[in-house]
């Protein structure tokens, strides 16, 4: 057998595993039956400071409003507001992401899965949320919340609320937008109505409730 002939039947192996990634996340998601939020944030995030405690707050404040609580199930932000929704009987969910660095699902999951790729692991986020709550993280975060930003942008998903917290640490990064990409005409001022920022645990479920009392939350997504 030659290389070729290998790596298409590697291919065809993981081709089989993608749908068998997607299968089982729709099989698990599917049977929940309230509208939930993701949250998203920094894995490193300390026990114990301001934005742990926000996000912990915000998973409390949303579950008490009858929504579930989706993160990437690992340490830090994700484990503040997973722990948050299960301290006060909500539906905790996690949706892991196999890395080196991280010991699977933190200890506040309910009701999770495991993903290999990261492509398969957002359509899930995206997929099954009804707003987005972003505070202060690195790489994934902005990786998360720009594709939160690009699908409400280009109208593949629907636009539901895409709220930022932390005034000052975002600050920087949307000075940049309109500094740079408006001037250079590469984003619009209206892409700016995306999302909001707040400073907040109580402020981020405000602008949850807020859009959700207007439209409602059983709209259905493209994907």
């Amino acid at each position: 057998m030659d290389k070729n002939e290998l790596k298409k039947i590697k291919d065809a192996w993981q081709v089989i595993r993608i749908q068998g990634e997607f299968a089982k996340g729709f099989d698990t998601f599917n049977e929940l039956d309230i509208p939930c939020i993701s949250v998203f944030g920094s894995a490193r995030t300390k026990v114990g400071t301001k934005w742990y405690e926000e996000a912990k707050l915000f998973g409390k404040l949303i579950a008490c409003e009858g929504f579930g609580v989706i993160t990437g199930g690992g340490p830090g932000i994700m484990a503040a507001a997973n722990h948050g929704a299960k301290e006060v009987g909500g539906k905790s969910i996690g949706i892991g992401i196999e890395l080196p660095f991280e010991a699977g699902m933190n200890k506040y999951v309910d009701l999770g899965v495991e993903c290999r790729y990261f492509f398969t692991r957002k359509v899930m986020f995206l997929k099954y949320s009804q707003g987005f709550i972003i505070f202060p993280g690195g790489m994934g975060t902005l990786d998360e919340l720009f594709e939160a930003l690009t699908l409400a942008q280009t109208g593949h998903n629907i636009n539901y609320p895409i709220v930022l917290v932390g005034k000052k640490f975002w600050g920087g990064l949307i000075d940049c937008m309109k500094n740079t990409l408006v001037e250079q005409g590469t984003i619009s001022e209206k892409d700016f109505d995306l999302f909001r920022v707040v400073d907040t645990a109580v402020e981020a479920r405000d602008k949850i409730l807020e859009y959700h009392s207007k439209y409602g939350s059983n709209q259905e997504t493209n994907f």
